[in-house]
């Protein structure tokens, strides 16, 4: 359809005389397609399938040709053909790092747009490439971002949010103009309010809950029993949802009371832990203060986020760290190593060995290009029962970081996983998650998650904060959600740790006389709503009692009216365990 008569339509639509025709032509998800949760982090030799058979995209895997794309500035477009007679599109000739292709497109507020490509380059080495639309300001909003590679193909995977209906243009962005790039089965799927909401719900009822079937029997005739009374109680989440505290908790007993009532399963702490905080002077460390928060913690079973041992940012770094030579900082940062994680090994169950090394690279100019999978190493040496990770600012928050995006992580796993020995280490994502002020976009936090869970590694939101605006809560409760709702996801941290007569400017769950925010209220409602309530019913005649319920610890308790018997033990449900799942007792 020609550029005209989508603005016919339009406008046509918007005096009520055909009211259906733009959703026709929008289209708006269809009911019942399910969300893709693929996503392929190899280089092929030839391209997967086009998702969603292209959305709302016109001649997706260009075996119609150049229709629908327009080349950009001074390029040169063409279609061509692989060996296997596969059509792909390429932009030669190129000038500038957006001349590539472009195709027309309407997006309509409300709905998420989910957008999938694969991509190459025609020689040289791996090369940032992007895909932008343009605002209703004109600016570039990047939406995907990723690396071609010569010789084989690499997916993009992102997504966007319109905030007012938006006739646009998307495009790709090469950041080598010297190169020919190459595009093929590219997707632009949307799905409205209610799909999305739907995808998140199926997905939690499939991954973080399970149908558990209770099975009473008696222990001298093995014979089911019928009528036995069952009551069962959630005592706590296999999903683990903490939050960020200072050293304000040793002073406040009031703060302790909040943490524990609220039902957080894990902590970090902001920086007492951090390495200019023990050893702000060469050589003299003071752990008082990080021990006694770690005691708190321990005492009342609360699991805990080491945060950090080392930072790659150079300013984060004490003066007299800079001032070493990279055998003194070699020889420092190994001590330090083993220091803090000593220390507390076996009872941290998590480390952020090296924070922001995407980003900065401190060590590796000083040491060499391999010191973080050295440090990583190291620490799985000295603490071998705690998982190790990477934790990274702007890879889900900000889709125009292509510093940062997806790929970029994935690499600098890669790299750590190639050091010598840490071939099998486990090394998980952690994900900051530091938003600002404008809305979140879902359907690109979806595609990093379905990016990094390729991996097979752990995903955790490690500082989740949203910037203070009229829109805190709301956004807050849909990043939640969107991350509880992903199989890759194991467990949030929310960034509001609380100090007296702090002037609150980012994330704040309480006030000073320990009442709710409307962010607070979020994190209750989720975490109630995350939660099995309280079961009460019967056996039936085969002796079994069937319930739904989320992943994690129950306390069972079993009464015979008959025998007069009473048992209650405790049971683990994990993500390990089959669907449905079968628990005998005998009584």
């Amino acid at each position: 359809m020609a550029v005209m008569d989508l603005f016919l339509m339009t406008i046509s639509c918007a005096y009520g005389v055909i009211l259906c025709c733009l959703l026709l032509f929008a289209g708006h998800g269809v009911e019942g397609v399910a969300y893709n949760y693929h996503a392929n982090i190899d280089c092929l030799i030839e391209p997967q399938r086009v998702q969603y058979k292209g959305g709302k995209l016109i001649n997706p895997n260009f075996d119609r040709g150049l229709q629908g794309w327009e080349a950009i500035g001074s390029a040169k477009i063409e279609v061509r053909q692989s060996i296997s007679r596969n059509n792909f599109m390429v932009a030669y000739n190129r000038s500038e790092y957006n001349e590539t292709f472009s195709q027309e497109i309407f997006m309509d507020k409300g709905y998420y747009y989910t957008f999938s490509a694969w991509v190459r380059v025609s020689e040289g080495s791996e090369t940032t490439v992007s895909v932008a639309i343009k605002t209703e300001e004109n600016s570039k909003r990047v939406i995907a971002s990723g690396n071609a590679i010569p010789g084989c193909w690499t997916m993009l995977k992102g997504g966007f949010q319109p905030e007012c209906p938006l006739l646009t243009e998307l495009y790709f962005v090469c950041y080598n103009k010297t190169v020919d790039f190459w595009v093929d089965n590219v997707s632009l799927k949307e799905f409205n309010k209610t799909e999305w909401l739907e995808h998140q719900q199926r997905t939690i009822k499939r991954v973080r809950k399970r149908k558990i079937v209770l099975e009473i029997t008696d222990k001298l005739t093995k014979q089911p029993i019928r009528g036995v009374a069952v009551n069962i109680k959630f005592t706590k989440p296999y999903f683990n949802i903490g939050c960020a505290v200072t050293d304000s908790i040793l002073q406040h007993k009031k703060y302790q009371e909040w943490f524990l009532q609220k039902g957080f399963t894990a902590s970090v702490f902001t920086n007492q832990m951090k390495w200019y905080w023990t050893e702000s002077r060469q050589g003299i460390e003071n752990y008082t203060i990080p021990d006694a928060m770690f005691q708190f913690f321990k005492n009342n079973g609360i699991a805990i986020r080491g945060h950090t041992v080392l930072w790659d940012k150079p300013k984060m770094n004490q003066q007299w760290l800079h001032n070493m030579t990279p055998k003194e900082l070699l020889a420092t940062s190994v001590r330090r190593l083993a220091s803090i994680m000593a220390r507390y090994s076996n009872d941290i169950f998590e480390w952020d060995v090296v924070n922001e090394n995407l980003h900065f690279n401190f060590f590796e100019e000083k040491i060499g290009p391999q010191a973080s999978g050295m440090f990583y190493h190291i620490a799985h040496i000295i603490d071998p029962n705690a998982t190790l990770y990477l934790n990274e600012f702007n890879s889900l928050e900000i889709p125009g970081d292509v510093n940062a995006c997806p790929h970029k992580y994935i690499n600098k796993w890669r790299e750590v996983k190639s050091y010598p020995g840490n071939e099998n280490l486990v090394v998980g994502f952690g994900l900051q998650a530091h938003f600002g002020s404008g809305k979140p976009l879902m359907p690109y936090m979806r595609a990093v998650f379905d990016f990094l869970s390729e991996t097979q590694m752990p995903i955790w939101l490690t500082e989740m904060d949203v910037q203070n605006n009229p829109y805190q809560a709301l956004y807050l409760e849909e990043i939640m959600r969107e991350a509880f709702s992903h199989p890759g996801v194991e467990g949030m941290i929310v960034w509001a740790p609380w100090k007296p007569g702090l002037n609150c400017t980012g994330l704040c769950l309480i006030d000073d006389n320990f009442n709710n925010t409307p962010a607070g209220d979020v994190v209750d409602k989720l975490m109630a709503e995350w939660r099995t309530p309280d079961k009460n019913g019967k056996t039936n005649s085969k002796g079994l009692y069937k319930f739904d319920g989320f992943l994690g610890d129950y306390t069972v308790t079993l009464f015979d009216p008959y025998s007069l018997n009473k048992v209650t033990t405790q049971i683990k449900i994990t993500n390990k365990d089959r669907n449905p799942i079968l628990i005998p007792f005998s009584i």
